[in-house]
């Protein structure tokens, strides 16, 4: 679906009329301001949302893409220590003997 509105949007982006139609300076203008109002209503949603969550004690898109982030360092930080204890274990073993 998304690609058929993409192909229909540009077949009508080559029509002359269209053409015609967006290069007016009031057109642009009121696309621009849809465009800034979007993204004013997206960024109130999230202010929202983020205080309700804190209201709540809960975790946010934010808390949660950290904590990915700190198990990810962390899941590093063992594999390290394991190849480290291996190497280790090898050379008592060959030490050892």
């Amino acid at each position: 679906m998304k690609k058929e509105l993409i192909e229909r949007g540009m077949k009508l982006m080559q029509d002359p009329r269209v053409m015609k139609l967006m290069s007016d300076p009031r057109v642009m203008k009121a696309m621009m301001s849809a465009f800034q109002a979007r993204t004013k209503v997206s960024e109130n949603i999230d202010a929202q949302a983020a205080k309700l969550a804190k209201t709540f004690n809960l975790a946010t898109k934010e808390d949660l893409r950290d904590l990915k982030k700190t198990v990810r360092k962390l899941e590093d930080t063992i594999k390290k220590l394991e190849k480290e204890r291996d190497k280790l274990k090898a050379q008592a073993a060959g030490s050892s003997s």
